[in-house]
């Protein structure tokens, strides 16, 4: 289940992690390293965010959608 955007753990962030799902296989791995990195710098955005416990933090797990694919198109 997704989390809300927490600004508390946001401070506490150490480590990201993005998931593919299986349709976006095609992308080039620099389109795709692209598109990570956007969404990790705008995580209030993401429609499917997880943030995992970790002994020092947490760590941010974006899970990618098409909406998020668009935005960053978009942005781009």
């Amino acid at each position: 289940m997704a989390d809300k955007f927490d600004p508390y753990r946001e401070a506490i962030v150490v480590e990201t992690s993005t998931i593919w799902p299986e349709e976006y296989d095609e992308l080039e791995p620099t389109e795709q390293a692209r598109i990570a990195e956007a969404l990790h710098a705008d995580p209030e955005s993401c429609a499917n965010l997880e943030y995992l416990r970790m002994h020092t933090g947490f760590c941010r797990q974006i899970t990618v959608t098409e909406d998020d694919i668009e935005r960053t198109r978009q942005k781009a």
